[in-house]
């Protein structure tokens, strides 16, 4: 019958040492508890835990306990499962010996290893599988490992092996509901991010919008976005540490990575940012120590990319999860600024037409009255000079001369429309008035004004910005315009307002309506949206058989210098 070797203190020691072990769920704290309840149980000055790789023939980590930081650098590279420690790998049961170098395996120590007599190592198997070996040695009485250490190290192991495998069981949980977390956050990301771009159409906005939720995405210290143009990738947008004179930098495709991962489509991660990456990097005075290049396509044509350096927190590296959850962002990203760079072009096409139409029709105005009727005056002078009646020749410059003056009249006309002094002289509101009196008195219409804003009334110290006060003017302008070429209205009602820091226009007539939605060829429309535009104001068209109403709210920002400056 075997008799028990373990006294009632060392059992308490291993029931105590083993309810610590199981409650902890950190692996690494449950591996330096067994080695310092191991150490103290058995008396060993030195502990170990070897870890098995994954095919089991092998130490992959080798935890060491007694000796000091120096002396481990000093020793080098760590065993890999040679000699004794072999032994126990290729026959995992308990091993107890007196002398390790009187035994055939044994190898000796690297240079500046501790003198090591004495030796105890026992196998940890979970699940019958064997998860690496606990090594023990010289003990501080100086005497040999007996029966009652190798048994409390056996119990140890077996409590170990629960404590490790719980470990394991908990970090797989743990490291899935991670992976979860992360998977449900990049979904409302990217949701979050197809919605707010969905109605955004300045492409400012959406490259501001796409780096700051890619950025939080994958949580990137820097990300920059650089879009292709031609032969080359330019900085258009950043988040985070970003140099204030990166925007706008472009750097070649055919030489950088980020050109490779553009052109290619396929995706990049650098967990440590080499050579290659660093020098292509330099000319847009950016740095990393790791990247995820990620690159932009819409329907199938490149883009650009997006670049994402240095991931924050304890995880520094960027993983295959952030690669999945950036590209799957890529995808509405690309798409968003397809779409903004159209409008962007759309715009311009229909800011040069609407550019090119005006200057037709200051060329057909000059064209068809200025200059045909200087023509005709020349005929008539001349006409006159080649006459030898001095009476006719009286009538003649008499004629000449109302003619002049209604010509002067007109290019007066002409000037006031292009930019009238009044506007800058004395406000929009004796601009606006004198525009509506010439337009009443030359086109026989009926045109009341109503303007009250607050530097007019004395409730502001400085004038509205000069761009505002000209886009109000343009506005009345545009409209008045309409409404008697277009309309044929009888009756015209202008009205602006300032309250509360806005600014409302209105211009009413009773003429014939119009499709505000259709081509605005011939209406001026597009003039009139891209200067509320960017104004950051709102313009309504109302249009029906009983006439149109243009109303616009706009922002009263004031100028830096008061009016007496101007």
């Amino acid at each position: 019958m075997h008799e028990p070797v373990l006294d009632e203190q060392r059992l308490r020691r291993l029931i105590e040492a083993g309810r610590g072990l199981i409650a902890q769920l950190d692996l690494e704290a449950v591996l330096q508890g067994l080695l310092d309840v191991a150490r103290e149980i058995t008396g060993a000055r030195y502990a170990a835990v070897g870890v098995l790789d994954d095919a089991r023939r092998e130490l992959d980590r080798f935890i060491t306990t007694g000796i000091d930081a120096d002396t481990h650098r000093s020793i080098g590279e760590l065993p890999r499962g040679r000699g004794i420690l072999g032994l126990l790998i290729e026959e995992p049961r308990p091993l107890r010996l007196d002398h390790i170098g009187e035994h055939p395996r044994s190898y000796g120590f690297p240079t500046a290893h501790p003198e090591m007599g004495t030796f105890l190592g026992v196998p940890i198997l979970i699940r019958g599988e064997a998860y690496g070996n606990l090594y023990l040695t010289e003990k501080e009485s100086g005497e040999p490992f007996n029966d009652a250490d190798e048994e409390s190290v056996v119990i140890l192991a077996d409590w170990a092996a629960i404590a490790i495998e719980n470990a394991r069981l908990y970090a797989s949980v743990d490291e899935r509901r991670d992976h979860l977390e992360r998977a449900v956050r990049g979904l409302d990301t990217a949701l979050a991010i197809a919605q707010a771009l969905g109605g955004e159409t300045d492409l400012d906005r959406i490259l501001e919008l796409i780096v700051k939720r890619a950025r939080a995405l994958v949580g990137a210290r820097t990300l920059v976005i650089l879009l292709e143009e031609g032969d080359e990738l330019v900085v258009a947008a950043g988040a985070g540490e970003v140099p204030a004179d990166a925007h706008g930098r472009r750097m070649a495709v055919e030489s950088s990575v980020a050109g490779r991962v553009a052109r290619s489509k396929h995706s990049e991660r650098h967990p440590h940012a080499g050579t290659t990456l660093r020098s292509s990097l330099e000319p847009l005075g950016l740095e990393a120590n790791s990247a995820l290049i990620v690159p932009l396509a819409y329907r199938g044509r490149a883009v650009g990319v997006l670049l994402a350096f240095d991931r924050r927190g304890a995880d520094a590296e960027f993983d295959l999860e952030d690669e999945r959850m950036l590209l799957a962002f890529a995808a509405s990203a690309a798409t968003a600024v397809a779409t903004g760079r159209s409008v962007e072009e759309g715009r311009l096409r229909e800011s040069i037409e609407a550019s090119e139409q005006e200057r037709r029709r200051w060329a057909r105005e000059l064209h068809d009255e200025t200059l045909q009727s200087l023509a005709g005056l020349r005929v008539l002078l001349s006409s006159a000079v080649r006459g030898q009646d001095e009476g006719e020749l009286r009538a003649a410059v008499g004629e000449a001369i109302a003619n002049v003056t209604d010509e002067i009249a007109n290019l007066r006309n002409l000037i006031t429309e292009l930019r009238p002094a009044a506007l800058d002289d004395y406000g929009p509101a004796a601009a606006i008035k004198s525009l509506a009196e010439r337009t009443a008195g030359v086109d026989g219409l009926v045109v009341e004004s109503h303007v009250d804003l607050a530097w007019e009334r004395g409730e502001a110290a400085d004038r509205h910005m000069p761009e505002l006060e000209s886009t109000l003017y343009r506005l009345v302008q545009e409209a008045l315009t309409n409404a008697v070429k277009h309309a044929q209205a009888h009756t015209i009602g202008i009205d602006i307002k300032e309250r509360d820091n806005r600014i409302e226009l209105s211009v009413s007539d009773d003429g014939r309506g119009f499709d505000p939605d259709a081509p605005s060829k011939g209406f001026g429309l597009t003039g009139m949206r891209e200067r509320v535009a960017l104004a950051d104001g709102e313009l309504e068209i109302e249009s029906g058989p009983t006439g149109t109403i243009v109303r616009a709210r706009l922002p009263a920002r004031r100028a830096d210098v008061p009016s007496a400056s101007r």
